[in-house]
C-alpha cells in the first residue's frame, strides 16, 4: 500500500487500465494514509469513502475513453466546489451542513473521466485569502514543518498531495490559489487559461478571473489531470472545446529552444532576499536545458490597483447577500465585500481599461519571450497562526491580499501560469518557481516545466510524513 501512494498518478491510472490494482485498493491505501497524517496536517476535513467504495464497486468503462480517462483514480475536491451528496462548507459557518443535490461541473467532468472523489480539502472561507484557515474545520499545517502556513486557498489539496493522503486533487485560483499553496508544499499547480476547464456553475458565467484547475506531485500528473477536465460545458460559457493533441502528448514533444525571461518581483512586489535568490537558480536550470534566459519582465505597473477594485467588484455581486450574516464572517470578507459595494462607475472603468493594458503589454512581451519566471510567492511559508503577513521586505500591507501581488498580476492578464518546486530554504521550507506561459499556451508551459523539474530532481521528494516544527517565537 504504502508504495502506491509513492507512485506518480500516471503510473497508477497505468495499473488501472491493465487491472493490476483496483479501484478499491486504491481508496483503501488513501483511507489508511489519511487515518495516519490527518490528526496532524488538518488538510481533508470532509472524507466520503462510503460514496467512493459504491461508486468504485459499481464503476463501468467506457468502450472508448478518452486522453484523460482516470479508471476510477480517487481525487481530492477543494470544498469550494460543490459534490452531490457530499458535505460541502466552502469553508464557512454559514453553510457548516449544506449537502449540495448537484455536482460542481469540474466534479462533473471528472467523475465522467473515470475519477473517484473521496475527500474535500479545506480551504479558507469562501477562499479568501491566502492562508488555509476557517471557524468550521480550523487551520491547515504545512506537512514540511507543522507550524507553518500551506498558503491557500487550495491549501488542503496542496497538503493532502505532499503527504501522499492523493494522487491528484482540484484547485481554484483568483490572485494565485493554485499557485501558491503548491510552491508552499513543494507539489505543482497550474492556473489555466479562462475556458480551458469548465467552470460553475456560476452567477457570474462571464468572469475570467477565478478558474478551476489541477494540482498533482508531478508535471506529468498535472497534465494527466488537465486532460481529465478540460471540455465544452453548455453551462459554462466561456469553456472552451479539449485540444487537438492531448496535454499530455505535450511532454515527449520534441525539444526547442527557449527564450526564457525571469524576473525577481515583476517589477511591482517585495520579494524576500531568500526567495529571490532560490528563484534566480532555478532561472539559470533553463540554460542547462538549451535555453536562453534573460532578466526581463512586461510593465505591470498599476497591477495591484487593478486587481484591488476587480476582486472587489467580484465579490460585491457574488457575496453581497452574504453580509445578512455579517456575524458568521470572517473580517476580510466582509471588508472586501464592502470595498465592491463602495466603487464608482469611474473606478470601475478605469480597472477594465487598465486591465486591458496589462493584458496586452503580456501578450507583446510573450511575443518575445517563451516563458516568464519569477517567485510565485514573496516569503517563505509563515506561521500558521498568523492571517497574513502584513510586512514583507520592508513593505507593509493594508489589506489580507496585497501580499500576493506576484501572483495576482499574472491573473490579470490572462495568460496561464504554474508553480512547480525549485528548492528549500536554509530552515527546509518549500520554494516555488512561477512559470507563466504564452496566452493559452499550456501546451508549451507544461513541456517546459516538466523538463524543468526533470532537471531539479525535486518531484522525487514527496510524498512525506508531517515534520515537527517550533513556531516563531
Amino acid at each position: 500500500m504504502d508504495e502506491l501512494l509513492k507512485r506518480t498518478a500516471t503510473d497508477v491510472v497505468g495499473m488501472l487500465r491493465k487491472k493490476e490494482v483496483s479501484p478499491v485498493e486504491l481508496i483503501e491505501a488513501s483511507l489508511a494514509r489519511i487515518e495516519a497524517v490527518e490528526p496532524q496536517v488538518n488538510a481533508l476535513p470532509t472524507v466520503c469513502a462510503d460514496r467512493a467504495l459504491d461508486r468504485a464497486r459499481s464503476m463501468r468503462h467506457p468502450a472508448e475513453p478518452g486522453p484523460g480517462y482516470l479508471w476510477g483514480l480517487p481525487v481530492v475536491i477543494k470544498d469550494l466546489a460543490d459534490v452531490e451528496g457530499v458535505r460541502t462548507t466552502y469553508g464557512s459557518p454559514i453553510y457548516a451542513d449544506n449537502k449540495p443535490v448537484r455536482s460542481d461541473l469540474v466534479v462533473q467532468t471528472l467523475e465522467k473521466n473515470g475519477a473517484i472523489v473521496l475527500a474535500k480539502s479545506n480551504t479558507p472561507e469562501f477562499g479568501a485569502g491566502s492562508q488555509t484557515f476557517n471557524e468550521v474545520f480550523g487551520t491547515t499545517r504545512n506537512p514540511w514543518n507543522l507550524s507553518k502556513t500551506v498558503g491557500g486557498s487550495s491549501g488542503g489539496g496542496a497538503a493532502a498531495l505532499a503527504t501522499g493522503e492523493a494522487w491528484i486533487a482540484t484547485g481554484s485560483d483568483l490572485g494565485g490559489s493554485l499557485r501558491n499553496p503548491a510552491a508552499y508544499c513543494s507539489v505543482v499547480g497550474l492556473r489555466p487559461s479562462a475556458g480551458r476547464v469548465a467552470h460553475g456553475p456560476s452567477g457570474l458565467p462571464f468572469d475570467m478571473l477565478p478558474v478551476d484547475g489541477p494540482m498533482a506531485r508531478t508535471v506529468g500528473d498535472v497534465a494527466l489531470m488537465l486532460d481529465a477536465m478540460v471540455g465544452q460545458h453548455p453551462h459554462d460559457p466561456l469553456s472552451l472545446m479539449p485540444p487537438a493533441e492531448p496535454f499530455q502528448a505535450a511532454l515527449s514533444a520534441p525539444e526547442r529552444p527557449l527564450r526564457v525571461a525571469f524576473s525577481p518581483d515583476l517589477g511591482i512586489a517585495p520579494v524576500e532576499p531568500e526567495v529571490i535568490e532560490i528563484c534566480a537558480a532555478a532561472a539559470r536550470k533553463f540554460e542547462t536545458l538549451g535555453a536562453t534566459v534573460e532578466e526581463a519582465c512586461p510593465d505591470l505597473t498599476g497591477a495591484a490597483e487593478v486587481f484591488h477594485t476587480l476582486r472587489a467588484y467580484l465579490f460585491a455581486t457574488g457575496k453581497e447577500a452574504l453580509l445578512e450574516h455579517r456575524d458568521q464572517l470572517k473580517p476580510e470578507v466582509i471588508w472586501n465585500i464592502e470595498a465592491g459595494l463602495n466603487l464608482s462607475i469611474a473606478e470601475l472603468s478605469e480597472a477594465e481599461r487598465q486591465r486591458g493594458v496589462l493584458a496586452e503589454r503580456m501578450a507583446t512581451f510573450l511575443d518575445d519571450y517563451d516563458l516568464l519566471l519569477c517567485p510565485a510567492a514573496i516569503l517563505p511559508p509563515f506561521d500558521a497562526t498568523m492571517r497574513y503577513p502584513e510586512n514583507v521586505a520592508g513593505v507593509h500591507f493594508d489589506s489580507y491580499i496585497g501580499w500576493l501581488i506576484i501572483c495576482a498580476a499574472i491573473t490579470l492578464t490572462g495568460a496561464p501560469a504554474m508553480s512547480v518546486p525549485c528548492g528549500f530554504t536554509k530552515d527546509g521550507l518549500p520554494i516555488g518557481l512561477q512559470i507563466v506561459g504564452k496566452p493559452r499556451g499550456e501546451a508549451a508551459l507544461l513541456a517546459a516545466a516538466a523538463r524543468f523539474e526533470g532537471a531539479t530532481g525535486l518531484a522525487q521528494g514527496v510524498p512525506i510524513d508531517p515534520r515537527p516544527g517550533k513556531a516563531a517565537a
